[in-house]
């Protein structure tokens, strides 16, 4: 393979919801570009983008796949992307380095909610969008209310370039109104006829002839002038006007395809290789210290490395654009994110499984390289001269947790060395070991992306596991004012133990004023602040330490162990075990022993004072509550609303979107344990969610009463 220039690449990403067809288009892209002499099929696990067992076994594609074709003195790079929800951050990491998106849309069902969220993606990262209507052989295809659907979502940006003259088992021609021709195939598929377009859709194709004119000259003050003066553009103007519509989003076209029999492929092939922008035509990359970077094969080389894979036989792969410069087979490069030296052995383009060792690759191209020491996903190496650091993958937040051990405790240690190498290849499957609740808690996009995870472990590393209901992370607060003291005496023969603590404790809010008095039982306790100490909590919150000592009833040297102490019971509340948070606390008087006081002693009178005050202080349980926003169509939106309320939802609002009912609702995470699945199963898969934390809220008082009891029965029985 050639190297190919800067000016000579594009790099487009493959999105659609799951079902529309977007491995069945690659596979048929890679036959047209010569790179297979066959097309394999999903049905049969043949195909070159799901090369994964995993993906053969569930006829689903689960990983980002890159391949390239050559096309008319072009590279195109394409990324395939998963169409469901549950591997989004595929497609978040191949829009991030790529430059156009190819929205594949299922003639049978038009606009998704896969659709619309993928959408957002590309609004979120300015990517153009061509909208390519799938499977119009199907019975059940209806292009016309594809088209409908796009433009009520998408408005007058949607622009149609081709049409076919029929939908349904007789499909066999399409009508491109740029090229004002028909392409008419046989039953086989391949290479079209071109005919003229025949009388009966003459009119049809003259006005959306007229509108993709219009559409074009927009985009170009000189196209604009140019369209008044003659009332048209030649073909080569209308692709330049195409070109600078799709780099500003003002403009999405519209193309057919039947990717099973490959009909029309090639034919977007050279759309892709004649119009759509290329990386030296797009916005620039822009680092962490805000420079824009851009894509000069004559600047130094950098690379930033966007996906890895473990494969069989080889280990690791490292996939990478090259962002700046050129790259060479044995060049010798700096990991600006880890501090380490990487020589790249070895340079590849890759088609799914296949490679191709290259020598040389230029800023703008997308390729993969094997057995780096200590490079990760997101890193940057840069070559001499070059301190480019780039950190713009942002993954969405997990939506489905769970507990995870493996079924023999003695794999629990390669078991957490199996969960960071997932993470690695897919950084939305996210690994917590977890000392608050004692479990090691694995998140994901949906119950579908962790039993894939699961599958993985148990096939590929023939390790058994399983999932648990993962704890809830409580925390523990107060809601009044309460006081105690202890004292901590122990004698044993020679030097004792003694220390006295007396304290005060109340709710924390920011901004309270500095202690002065207490009431308790007539009794007034006057405070004298000494010092203050402020401690953010790692679980969130706070506690504030006041120390109130007067006339040296405690030593100084002990008011640290009086802190420790408390801390300790911090981190283990005194109602179920949860963290604490959000305490005042006042230390105002205590006694001490000249001889037997010490750091352990003043540090368990503090502790133990500290218990005995919470449980006096009116003490609560917080939950996590979370923001939980749901994409659904209009026909579920009651069951979807009934069902939130029984997960004690809190309904924030509500708002159409793009043909969806949006709900918004606080929803504590107790609830949110089986949601994913639950929504699926209402709505049939078509409805979606984000959820996001939010904040810790007081639980109702009878969930309280089941949690104390809960955690006194299980401190019974250890």
């Amino acid at each position: 393979m050639k190297v190919y220039q800067t000016s000579e690449i594009k790099n487009i990403s493959i999105l659609g919801s799951s079902g529309t067809g977007k491995t069945t288009l690659a596979e048929a892209m890679l036959y047209e570009g010569g790179l297979i002499k066959r097309r394999g099929s999903v049905k049969t696990g043949s195909t070159v983008a799901d090369y994964f067992p995993v993906e053969k076994e569930y006829g689903y594609s689960v990983f980002s796949t890159v391949f390239s074709v050559e096309w008319n003195g072009m590279k195109l790079n394409f990324i395939d992307c998963p169409g469901s929800d549950d591997f989004i951050g595929g497609a978040v990491s191949a829009l991030n380095v790529t430059d156009t998106a190819l929205m594949l849309i299922n003639a049978q069902y038009g606009v998704e909610v896969g659709t619309i969220n993928q959408f957002r993606y590309t609004e979120q990262f300015h990517k153009p969008v061509i909208f390519i209507i799938n499977y119009l052989d199907n019975d059940k295809a209806d292009y016309e209310s594809s088209v409908s659907q796009l433009k009520e979502n998408y408005g007058g940006k949607v622009v149609q370039i081709q049409y076919p003259v029929t939908c349904g088992v007789s499909f066999n021609a399409v009508v491109d109104v740029l090229k004002m021709k028909m392409y008419r195939w046989k039953p086989e598929g391949g290479v079209p006829e071109v005919l003229e377009i025949p009388e009966s859709e003459a009119e049809k194709a003259a006005e959306l002839h007229q509108i993709l004119v219009e559409a074009a000259a927009e985009h170009d003050d000189s196209l604009m002038e140019k369209f008044f003066d003659q009332g048209t553009l030649t073909e080569d103007e209308m692709r330049a006007g195409i070109r600078a519509g799709l780099v500003t989003r003002g403009m999405f076209p519209v193309f057919c395809v039947c990717a099973e029999r490959d009909m029309c492929v090639r034919r977007t092939l050279e759309f892709l290789g004649n119009v759509v922008p290329g990386t030296d035509r797009m916005p620039r990359l822009v680092t962490t210290d805000g420079r824009e970077v851009t894509p000069d094969s004559e600047g130094p080389a950098s690379l930033f490395f966007f996906k890895t894979t473990i494969e069989p036989h080889i280990g690791q792969v490292s996939y990478f654009k090259v962002i700046s410069g050129k790259v060479k087979s044995g060049d010798d490069l700096q990991n600006i994110d880890r501090g380490s030296k990487e020589r790249i052995a070895q340079l590849f383009v890759v088609d799914g499984q296949m490679r191709t060792e290259v020598t040389e690759m230029v800023a703008g191209d997308i390729g993969a390289t094997v057995k780096l020491k200590d490079v990760r996903l997101g890193n940057t190496l840069n070559g001499k001269g070059g301190d480019y650091k780039f950190d713009f993958i942002r993954y969405p937040e997990p939506k489905f947790r769970r507990a995870i051990r493996a079924v023999n405790e003695s794999d629990a240690e390669k078991l957490s060395e199996i969960l960071t190498r997932m993470h690695e290849e897919d950084p939305t499957w996210i690994i917590e070991m977890s000392k608050e609740l004692k479990q090691t808690i694995v998140s994901g996009q949906g119950e579908f992306h962790l039993r894939t995870l699961k599958w993985r472990i148990e096939n590929n590393d023939k390790l058994f596991i399983e999932y648990l209901e993962p704890k809830i992370p409580y925390r523990e607060t107060i809601t009044k004012a309460a006081r105690a003291d202890y004292r901590h005496k122990k004698q044993s023969g020679g030097a004792g133990q003694f220390g006295e603590v007396h304290l005060i404790i109340e709710p924390y809010y920011e901004g309270m004023p500095a202690p002065t008095f207490y009431r308790f039982g007539g009794q007034e306790f006057k405070m004298s602040v000494r010092d203050t100490q402020t401690i953010e909590l790692d679980w969130g919150g706070k506690l504030v330490f006041v120390s109130c000592i007067v006339g040296g009833s405690i030593d100084a040297r002990f008011m640290p162990a009086i802190l420790k102490g408390i801390m300790a019971r911090m981190e283990q509340g005194p109602l179920t075990g949860s963290y604490a948070r959000d305490v005042r606390v006042c230390v105002y008087d205590g006694k001490m022993h000249p001889v037997d006081s010490n750091e352990i002693s003043f540090m368990l009178a503090g502790r133990n004072a500290f218990s005995m005050a919470f449980k006096e202080a009116g003490p609560k349980i917080l939950e996590p509550v979370y923001d939980v926003e749901v994409l659904v169509p209009g026909d579920f939106m009651g069951d979807v609303m009934g069902d939130l309320q029984g997960r004690r939802a809190m309904i924030m609002g509500m708002s159409s979107e793009k043909g969806y009912e949006k709900i918004m609702a606080k929803v504590p995470l107790k609830e949110m344990s089986s949601y994913s699945t639950s929504l699926s199963s209402i709505s049939g898969g078509r409805a979606s969610f984000t959820m996001k934390f939010s904040s810790y809220e007081l639980v109702p008082a009878d969930i309280q009463d089941k949690l104390l009891k809960e955690y006194a029965e299980s401190q019974a029985d250890d």
